[in-house]
């Protein structure tokens, strides 16, 4: 576990650093990271969310509506938690949040729901040696159960909802992500690192830390803003198109014009 000023982090093998050993930024056409949301951006685990959910809160004799579970797509599970107490759960925080983790991991380990182009998408950016963070709500044991079935090397780290004390919407777990990030390559900077989302308190957490945003609605529609660039979808997307929403400036031009 890696110590940071806002809490710890899980760092996992990396992208080799440069021949010089200093990590340096690299950029592919101006494009120097990218760190990811998970759910719903990588995997489409919301529909496992919402039956445990549903089946938690009918077990204490409740009712899940399927407009209660869509309110709580992308939210701190702590708030979360909160929310099904209020449903009816006779349980702590800490207690909702386990039985959560624990049934949606189990149900990853049976089958990972990914989303169309992630994983290649992924594979991609690993190829041109651009460093990716995971950046999520979910615990550490659900981050884990993901990240463990793609190649090594996929993710320098793993920011997760059991190592902040701010979930998203705040901006703290994407700031995390990035300043982790810099530390290894030192150069970043945020109008050059892509954060990949799927949730409105998901964009509004990576726009306000600051980073491009990158919006693939899926589970509940966005409002419109043109802070932020929306895609349909993943599939067929490249590092290049990446690279592509970045505001060009004088210094990646060239870069761009030698890609």
């Amino acid at each position: 576990m890696a110590n940071h000023p806002t809490g710890s982090v899980h760092t996992l093998a990396r992208i080799e650093l440069d021949p010089d050993g200093t990590g340096s930024v690299r950029n592919f056409r101006g494009l120097q990271g990218v760190l990811w949301d998970m759910d719903g951006t990588i995997v489409d685990t919301e529909p496992y969310w919402i039956r445990a959910e549903r089946d938690l809160v009918e077990s204490y004799g409740g009712t899940w509506t399927m407009d209660q579970a869509t309110a709580l797509v992308g939210q701190a599970l702590t708030f979360s938690a909160g929310q099904l107490q209020q449903a009816g759960v006779d349980l702590g925080i800490r207690a909702i949040i386990d039985l959560l983790t624990d049934r949606v991991a189990d149900d990853v380990r049976t089958e990972v729901p990914w989303r169309p182009g992630a994983r290649e998408l992924l594979e991609a950016l690993r190829h041109e040696g651009i460093p990716c963070a995971m950046v999520t709500m979910s615990e550490s044991l659900l981050a884990n159960a993901v990240a463990s079935r793609l190649p090594e090397g996929t993710f320098s780290h793993l920011v997760t909802g059991d190592r902040v004390s701010a979930g998203k919407p705040d901006p703290e777990a994407y700031q995390l992500g990035f300043d982790l990030l810099a530390a290894d390559h030192p150069g970043l900077t945020k109008d050059r690192v892509v954060a990949i989302e799927d949730s409105l308190p998901g964009v509004t957490s990576a726009l306000a830390a600051g980073l491009v945003t990158l919006a693939v609605p899926h589970f509940v529609p966005l409002p419109p803003d043109d802070r932020r660039t929306d895609w349909d979808s993943l599939e067929g997307r490249t590092p290049a198109d990446l690279a592509g929403l970045l505001v060009p400036n004088p210094d990646t031009a060239a870069l761009g014009a030698e890609a």
